[in-house]
């Protein structure tokens, strides 16, 4: 990996479909003044998934933007769209689903975009029908054991490998894996989820199952300050949580591009905020946001 790939801090943006009408007004924005932005940051996807798909996973997916619109601005700005299939608990019936092959069809005619995924099953028919796809393995898996997550990055059919936010200091292991392996690396950033939690897998499960459709226990969050939802500030103060001087002076000089940013079931708003946090100098974030705010197009509440 050269020098300069290594130097440059790769983030993966939630809100593809969710946040479509965000994304119209930042990234113009982004490539016309990069001047507002760290030079050492760029945009490597934006991932996400529209309303009624039965493969989504990790949130319930929303969005009233068509395919072909989301799409037609990820190809404008030379962006990977990646779609959010990470459903758990598909069945071999699932695989036929008409909505979710028709958007990995058109997916699949851009090579740049990918599907991320916790299934086996999907990740095989995925790879026969679409094979210009590329592939991460999601967090959904909540790799906790690094043994397993090693096993995973291992696996050839997985460009990148998301794992469970708690790995993100384990920084002596991290830091002894080989170059090729730190490449497909992406670590979750803003993470608000109690460090002590027992219950991602179940969690997660609860939003697979609801996009399926199926009826289940609703999962009910135990965890301390679970009543006060997400808190950007929470989540900064969360023993995982990667800051932007941990990218500077921590995981880019180890050798790892690739970073995370969570939020597809927040509101766009806060989406903003993380932008700006780890994308915009800090002189220059109150003229980004009120490009952003003063565009009369744009609900951001």
């Amino acid at each position: 990996m050269s020098e300069a790939k290594k130097a440059t801090a790769h983030y993966h943006l939630p809100g593809l479909f969710e946040f479509h009408e965000l994304y119209r007004v930042f990234l113009p924005l982004f490539c016309a003044h990069r001047e507002y932005f760290y030079d050492w940051c760029d945009i490597g996807s934006i991932y996400g998934a529209p309303a009624d798909c039965i493969w989504g996973g990790g949130r319930v997916g929303c969005g009233t933007q068509t395919a072909g619109e989301v799409l037609a601005l990820m190809r404008e700005y030379g962006i990977s769209a990646r779609l959010t299939f990470s459903n758990s608990l598909l069945r071999k019936e699932h695989l036929s689903d008409p909505r979710c092959n028709a958007l990995c069809r058109l997916f699949a005619e851009t090579p740049q975009n990918g599907v991320i995924v916790h299934s086996e099953l999907l990740l095989d028919y995925l790879k026969k029908t679409y094979p210009e796809l590329y592939f991460v393995s999601s967090t959904t898996k909540v790799l906790t054991d690094f043994a397993q997550f090693r096993q995973e990055l291992e696996r050839e059919e997985f460009r990148y490998v998301v794992p469970d936010f708690r790995l993100n200091n384990a920084l002596d292991r991290l830091a002894a894996l080989p170059q090729e392996q730190k490449d497909k690396v992406e670590f979750l950033c803003n993470e608000c989820c109690w460090f002590g939690c027992k219950e991602r897998k179940a969690c997660y499960e609860a939003v697979s199952r609801k996009n399926l459709g199926e009826r289940g226990t609703e999962h009910r969050c135990t965890a301390p300050d679970a009543a006060g939802g997400y808190r950007f500030s929470k989540a900064m103060e969360n023993p995982g949580f990667v800051s932007i001087a941990d990218i500077q002076k921590c995981y880019l000089p180890m050798g790892f591009s690739n970073f995370k940013i969570e939020g597809r079931g927040l509101g766009s708003a806060l989406i903003l905020e993380f932008l700006l946090y780890y994308m915009a100098k800090p002189e220059y974030q109150l003229r980004v946001r009120e490009e952003i705010y003063l565009d009369n197009m744009l609900d951001l509440f």
